[in-house]
């Protein structure tokens, strides 16, 4: 007889745990956590239990601020200082409680027999160090290896994990990379040593649809084949259904829910379960107004950058064009998608539009002004108008900074508020309208999740109330509920303040939507275009076939 009991949906123990012959490789028990904050005390993660067994995967699933992150922190010996693990919880790995281990060797099992992959690749890769240094190191910390070996294994790696290009991309840096691209190195860095148990934390936010399907093929790939474990936290219940054996739901810290996949799919019994299954972007975007007037218009943009090959004493150079001599119409009013996959140019071309790379030609006209000659000093005071949420909002938060700090800038640097107190309230009413509370100005990004950092940035560019936004993967690090939130406020500011936005994304749910139209780029090109409904109900290429069919059928 099924209750509405916690115990009863979530026991400490698996509901197949009966069936299994072998012991879990971690098993973990009441698992709490609280952080010291200035007002008191906030208890992250409340009593959760789990098991793992080896060549198996385990989803964990929930909101952003669920404690999902925490939970797979504590395991790895990677919580802040302020964080206070109960005395009462233990994390059994192969036997041994490795919460009572010393630091010394957690530090050694950590990269070596256990590894993670992080939400935010950028915070997470060093930006003064090549991608090839970077993995080197990670590899012969833990191996006694040459390092001409090191760095023939660092190229096997990225090969595996289908980066284009590999021999060049090991003498870039970070920030030379995309999103995607750098999401894949760190899965390259994490499977480096053949770890027993890897932690992917929304290892596939960044990537493009056609892409995710490779990344989790490629890890199901070595974990057969090695007997590897993986705990995959993630918001894409498409995902965790293909790759996941077990599901944990958790929510304000609990687990309300766990159960096979086919059960939680199938007979799903917490109501909060229920509600994530039933949460996907829904609705259309609203008509444009008639005689929307033009706000922003391109014609032939292009850039391009020199790529370094061969060695160090005799480096070749190669032009890599990103942005080949594009042109696009954004009316009042109106959202313009723009997808393709990870290094297809999306982001490099939206950038351009704001001047914040430089175009090598072209036309921009914003508001019938001609900005594409433009200075940085005579666009300052389009600053104001043209705002951006970037898609990592852990490399764009001011980590010295706190939130409400970081939303006042703007406003201190663009004059706008007469004063403390009025800039006060816009920053109040920009949190509210981005689904974040207000009792938050004195903390610091660090202490949210990832996608409560991407609601803060959200509500700094709407602290502006700019006519214009450019929304770069604005929903990439956000759940499904949040996702669905997050798209409506974004039609709500448009209806009630006549904004523009320029939606960069690779989620076609989302972009169908959100979007009025929608461009299609790969290799720098636009290879299609027109009204979202006619181009992604009728893709005309192969190649937006192709992105369509990962989005939609994945499953």
């Amino acid at each position: 007889m099924v209750t509405s009991s916690l115990a009863s949906f979530a026991p400490d123990e698996r509901f197949d745990h009966a069936s299994r012959q072998d012991a879990p490789i971690i098993d973990a028990r009441n698992i709490a956590v609280n952080f010291k904050v200035e007002h008191g005390t906030v208890d992250a993660v409340k009593g959760v239990s789990f098991q793992l067994y080896r060549g198996e995967t385990i989803a964990i699933v929930g909101e952003s601020g669920s404690g999902k992150s925490v939970t797979a922190r504590t395991v790895m010996g990677l919580l802040s200082k302020r964080a206070v693990v109960s005395s009462a919880a233990s994390v059994s790995y192969d036997g041994k409680n490795i919460l009572k281990l010393p630091e010394r060797a957690r530090r050694a099992m950590r990269g070596n027999r256990l590894a993670m992959i992080f939400q935010e690749p950028m915070s997470s890769l060093n930006p003064i160090y090549t991608i090839g240094s970077q993995i080197v190191e990670a590899i012969r910390v833990h191996n006694r290896m040459g390092r001409k070996q090191a760095e023939a294994r660092a190229l096997e790696l990225l090969k595996q994990v289908h980066i284009p290009d590999p021999e060049a991309r090991l003498k870039q840096y970070p920030h030379q990379l995309s999103g995607g691209q750098r999401q894949r190195v760190m899965i390259a860095m994490a499977l480096s040593n053949d770890p027993d148990v890897l932690i992917a934390d929304e290892p596939t936010t960044a990537l493009d649809v056609t892409v995710q399907a490779q990344i989790l093929n490629l890890v199901r790939e070595l974990q057969q084949a090695r007997g590897m474990a993986v705990v995959l936290i993630t918001h894409d219940l498409t995902i965790v259904r293909k790759f996941s054996d077990y599901v944990y739901v958790m929510q304000h810290g609990e687990v309300r829910e766990h159960n096979t996949t086919e059960e939680i799919f199938t007979n799903p019994r917490h109501a909060y379960t229920k509600k994530l299954l039933n949460s996907e972007p829904q609705g259309h975007a609203h008509p444009l107004p008639s005689g929307s007037t033009m706000l922003l218009e391109a014609n032939d943009v292009r850039v391009s950058f020199m790529l370094r090959h061969g060695g160090l004493f005799k480096p070749q150079l190669r032009e890599l064009i990103a942005v080949d001599s594009l042109g696009l119409t954004l009316r009042r009013h109106e959202t313009l998608g723009i997808v393709g996959e990870s290094g297809s140019g999306k982001t490099t071309f939206g950038q351009s539009l704001l001047r914040l790379n430089e175009p090598e030609g072209g036309r921009i006209l914003f508001d019938n002004e001609p900005i594409h000659g433009k200075s940085r000093a005579q666009m300052r005071p389009l600053r104001s108008r043209m705002q951006v949420v970037f898609q990592d909002p852990f490399s764009s938060l001011n980590p010295r900074m706190t939130i409400g700090q970081i939303i006042e800038e703007g406003l201190v640097v663009n004059g706008l508020g007469a004063n403390k107190a009025e800039r006060l309230e816009r920053v109040c009413d920009a949190l509210n309208a981005s689904g974040m509370p207000t009792n938050i100005l004195s903390r610091f990004p660090h202490e949210f999740s990832g996608g409560q950092r991407q609601r803060i940035a959200i509500a700094r560019a709407i602290a502006l109330e700019p006519e214009f936004i450019l929304l770069d993967e604005p929903t990439s690090a956000l759940d499904l509920s949040v996702q669905s939130q997050i798209i409506a406020l974004l039609r709500k500011l448009q209806d009630e303040k006549g904004l523009s936005y320029l939606f960069i994304s690779h989620d076609l749910k989302v972009v169908r939507a959100l979007c009025h139209r929608v461009i299609v780029m790969q290799n720098g090109r636009i290879v299609e275009e027109g009204p979202v409904e006619d181009v992604l109900a009728n893709p005309q290429t192969a190649y937006t076939q192709r992105l369509v069919k990962a989005a939609f059928e994945i499953a």
